[in-house]
């Protein structure tokens, strides 16, 4: 018998019996390799999207849980994992990514469950983005280099540089996608030879204590990785200011990410930040339409909208804009929209109350400003009792707070265009540039319009392109750093100069 105030989804029989079990037991901190309770003894409640009701309880971190996780990341910096060969720490790393492939549909079903998404989607992308990326920074490991100087002082000295890593790393993650994003922070501090605090979203906090559980499993250090499930005010803003850390990587919203940054002046603390998108989709008359048309979908329906690379600004050419909305309409109408547990499921509900009222709040906005509303704009009931949006086009104009603000979720605006200086004007007429995408047969045409758009990432038929080799962030607001790829070394270490005279 299940208990009338938990989600029914625990009895489902697509939830794993090991999944179901976990979920039953106890969710503590992870501090300096041990799970314990809150000092405050609180916790807080974990919903489930699909039916609004709760999933379980995870204990909430507090200021005084942030200390105690810091000074542990110090002290096994200063010790253990600092006397850590670069060899031992990309074995770890690896082994990591191996546990991660032999639990992977546990995580799945928990990550689905926790955020709403499709368990396909997280078949086929937050798993193995996650393995990808620890495996690609554990071969990083033994390969971050200095170089030697040709200094020209007269003397003889032997100049040359070592990179060492830049210390305690607060690592704050949203809830879109709690796994792989942590991964991507993880990955590359502990490449570098540093340690983490890690604060996953209050929101979806349950792979990343199933993470810290496969962390302990493989042999990394105590304290090396601490994991405080908590809120932005009482955990996120007391890690982030804490002199004890020496950088901070965030992944969240424009308005957190100032007063990060404005914190980070107390004491120059290193701050790397992935802010969001209002990402332009463009498509030519020459492009293969039916692949612009799975383009579009995948660009905005992908993770039901909730991501930061959406490209919810649909650029279409006017002599194609009405069969290109047509098919696309017709897509979007049939896709099935249910639990995310379900192999069926191409679009889940939306992660919580508050966000489906908030993207509800600016499909109202939508009309009242005059877009015309194509299809959806309203909650789904047939789809269950939990925070569905059916999916929801507009057709609009490039003033219209739809078109303006990011609104993260399954809300696309079309937008026609003939010229192409001025798409380009326009595309660029955002305060976010993060990504954009473009279709085309013609490559000259294509290279240049990638080369004029302000974006940190520029896909040329295709969309959602990630690969743990490829460097991800954006121009202005989108982004202050750059996470993946060798770029990602920059920010989690510290250049030394060393100076030897030889007379």
């Amino acid at each position: 018998m299940s208990h009338p105030t938990l989600s029914p989804t625990l009895e489902s029989p697509l939830l794993l019996p090991e999944v179901r079990e976990w979920l039953g037991k106890p969710k503590k901190l992870l501090i300096g390799g041990r799970w314990v309770e809150a000092q405050s003894g609180r916790t807080l409640t974990v919903t489930d999207p699909a039916t609004g009701l709760p999933l379980c309880e995870v204990a909430e971190a507090g200021p005084a849980d942030v200390e105690l996780a810091v000074q542990a990341a110090r002290h096994a910096l200063e010790g253990t994992w600092g006397l850590t060969k670069p060899a031992e720490r990309g074995r770890l790393l690896w082994l990591l990514s191996d546990l991660i492939e032999r639990y992977a549909e546990e995580l799945r079903q928990l990550e689905s469950l926790d955020t709403g998404k499709p368990v396909m989607e997280t078949h086929l992308f937050d798993l193995p983005v996650t393995v990808d990326h620890f495996r690609y920074f554990a071969g990083w490991a033994t390969k971050i280099t200095g170089e030697t100087l040709p200094v020209s002082l007269p003397g003889e000295y032997l100049a040359y540089t070592r990179r060492e890593p830049v210390g305690v790393v607060g690592a704050i993650t949203p809830w879109n996608f709690p796994l792989a994003i942590a991964s991507w922070k993880l990955a590359p501090a502990l490449a570098c030879g540093n340690t983490v605090v890690l604060k996953p979203s209050e929101l979806t906090p349950l792979t990343a204590l199933r993470l810290g559980e496969l962390i302990l499993e493989a042999g990394f250090p105590p304290g090396v990785v601490n994991i405080l499930p908590g809120y932005g005010p009482t955990a996120g803003k007391p890690l982030a200011e804490h002199q004890g850390v020496d950088k901070v990587s965030f992944t969240g919203s424009p308005r957190v990410g100032r007063e990060i940054l404005v914190g980070s002046a107390r004491d120059f603390k290193r701050v790397t930040l992935e802010l969001g998108g209002k990402s332009p989709n463009i498509v030519f008359p020459d492009a293969n339409l039916d692949e612009a048309i799975g383009g579009a979908m995948a660009g905005i329906f992908f993770n039901q909208g909730e991501a930061c690379a959406a490209g919810s600004r649909l650029f279409l050419p006017k002599s194609h804009f009405d069969q290109i909305l047509s098919g696309l309409v017709e897509r979007a109408r049939h896709l099935e929209q249910g639990l995310g547990l379900d192999l069926g499921t191409q679009i889940g509900p939306l992660v919580s109350q508050a966000h489906m009222e908030r993207v509800l709040g600016y499909i109202e906005k939508g009309k009242a400003e005059g877009a015309e509303l194509v299809l959806g704009g309203e909650r789904n009931p047939q789809a269950g009792s939990g925070y569905f949006v059916k999916p929801t086009i507009f057709v609009g104009r490039d003033e219209m707070t739809i078109a303006r603000e990011e609104i993260f979720g399954p809300v696309l605006t079309a937008l026609p265009f003939e010229d192409l200086d001025d798409l380009v004007r326009r595309a660029n007429d955002s305060s976010y540039g993060l990504v954009a995408s473009i279709w085309t047969r013609d490559l000259k045409q294509a290279i240049r319009v990638a080369h004029a758009l302000k974006a940190g990432t520029v896909w040329i038929n295709g969309f959602g392109l990630v690969d743990a080799a490829s460097p991800w962030g954006g121009f202005k607001t989108s982004s202050l750093g750059r996470e993946m790829g060798s770029y990602a070394l920059e920010h989690y270490t510290e250049v030394k100069s060393v100076w030897v005279n030889l007379l």
